[in-house]
Formats: structure tokens, sequence, C-alpha cells
């Protein structure tokens, strides 16, 4: 999967392009950051955080569940 979708709409300030397109050494560098960063990179800490707890209580839910099953 490419990231282009996330950053299709971000404008360079360097050359006023869209960062996708790559027209200058700027957008290429950042488009090539992007990509390398994945998915998740965007999110804070705290996002990451709240996420993993509520698997954790996901979890913990099933395996009460199976407990007294």
């Amino acid at each position: 999967m490419t990231y282009d979708r996330l950053y299709d709409r971000l404008v360079c300030a360097n050359c006023a392009a869209p960062v996708n397109e790559g027209r200058c050494p700027v957008c290429r560098a950042n488009r090539e950051r992007l990509q390398q960063e994945g998915p998740f990179a965007g999110l804070n800490p705290m996002t990451l955080i709240a996420l993993l707890a509520v698997l954790i209580a996901a979890l913990a839910l099933v395996a009460v569940a199976h407990q007294t099953a």
C-alpha cells in the first residue's frame, strides 16, 4: 500500500505543488520520509497508550467470558 492518499492534499512550501507529485527536492524528500514512516507515525503517544488500554481491556473481557463459559 502506498501512502499517497495520506498526504495527497499536502502542499510544498518550497514550490507550492502537491507533495505527492515530487516536483522539487524538498517534495521528494518529504514524500520519501512519509512513505517510510508508515500509518502510525502521525499518532501521538497518548493515542497509542489509549489504543493499547482498549486492547488490554478487550482481551480481559474475552478472558473473563471464556472462564465463565
